[in-house]
């Protein structure tokens, strides 16, 4: 059986976990306090899940889903998620994160950032534009009429191909941006941005995204 490997159970990482449960992968979540702070989520997520630390959850994901604030990137661990798919969840706040010239002067993406800070994986934007509440509850069966999409990005075919495949799973289709470098398309204030949208909805709010520049 796939585990996903989780770095960050904040609200994102917590509902990949109960969505990845449920679709039936093995899940190792990590946060930045220690596996022993997440034992009441491993008891609800069930006998599929256990807490690691974030080089641990790293190591044992099939593929690994990052989803810690963007000024922690450069914490997330390098060599064990050498060679495989990583998924980044990001935005960037920079109320929260503190303002970064690159990304305020529209010259790099979130994900580029995670990209280029882990130069031996393949990394994929997923689940970045939608509220983690609605991860759970959203997802409809494949070809059902007004069923939710959500975007891609990558650099890799067989990673954008990871996320569409875990989107169906979990009841979304998708729209695949094209490579990271288009991934801001789907970022923060854009028309696609955290609403409900079907594909053909999506990819109209896409192609209306208008990049900030400085």
């Amino acid at each position: 059986m796939t585990t996903i490997g989780i770095i960050g159970a904040g609200n994102i990482g917590s509902q990949v976990a109960r969505a990845g449960i449920a679709a039936g992968y093995d899940i190792v979540i990590s946060n930045s306090r220690g596996p022993e702070t997440l034992a009441a989520l491993v008891q609800e997520l069930g006998p599929k899940a256990r807490a690691a630390t974030a080089a641990g959850a790293a190591d044992a994901g099939d593929f690994v889903v990052v989803t810690v604030p963007l000024k922690a990137v450069d914490q997330v661990p390098v060599e064990p998620l050498a060679g495989k798919i990583v998924i980044d969840t990001n935005n960037y706040y920079f109320e929260r994160d503190g303002h970064i010239a690159i990304l305020d002067e529209g010259r790099e993406t979130t994900s580029g950032l995670l990209q280029k800070h882990l130069p031996t994986s393949r990394v994929a934007k997923g689940f970045n534009h939608i509220g983690a509440a609605d991860i759970t509850t959203d997802g409809k069966p494949s070809g059902s009429q007004d069923r939710r999409a959500l975007a891609t990005a990558s650099d890799y075919a067989d990673a954008a191909a990871l996320v569409e495949k875990l989107y169906d799973e979990f009841g979304f289709d998708t729209v695949n941006i094209g490579p990271l470098a288009d991934s801001w398309r789907v970022e923060r204030d854009q028309p696609a941005y955290v609403v409900k949208q079907t594909k053909p909805e999506l990819e109209a709010n896409l192609a209306k995204a208008v990049r900030v520049t400085a």
